[in-house]
């Protein structure tokens, strides 16, 4: 539906997944929040019916590495972190568009668009 498209634009996402949970993330993991590799945002990547789909991009920072072996056991780490949030997000999306009851989740594998984009699959299902 194009109306998700219109819900979703950036000050949605900024709503959904604000920029210090990163931060919040990294001080929780190492105890500074200056050891990320990573700054990780939400993005709106479409839709197919009633699932919505968004991407976790996870953009390197500014002299380090994103390093495919820091990454790629990341969605089974997000799916249970309570500062990431997954579950608290997908009802946020669900709210969003009028359909807060049976909301689900699912967080696919990383994948790699560059050396310093990798994005993590996060599709809502709506009922």
């Amino acid at each position: 539906m194009a109306q998700y498209a219109d819900i979703f634009d950036q000050e949605m996402m900024s709503s959904l997944f604000p920029k210090d949970r990163t931060n919040d993330f990294f001080e929780a993991l190492f105890g500074d929040a200056e050891e990320g590799s990573y700054d990780i945002s939400l993005a709106y990547a479409g839709d197919n019916g009633n699932t919505v789909n968004f991407e976790l991009q996870l953009h390197q920072r500014p002299g380090c590495c994103l390093a495919c072996n820091l990454t790629y056991g990341l969605p089974q780490v997000f799916s249970r972190h309570p500062i990431i949030n997954i579950q608290g997000v997908a009802e946020k999306v669900g709210e969003a568009v009028g359909k807060p009851e049976n909301v689900t989740w699912k967080l696919g594998a990383t994948q790699e668009k560059s050396r310093e984009l990798h994005v993590i699959p996060l599709s809502i299902s709506l009922s």
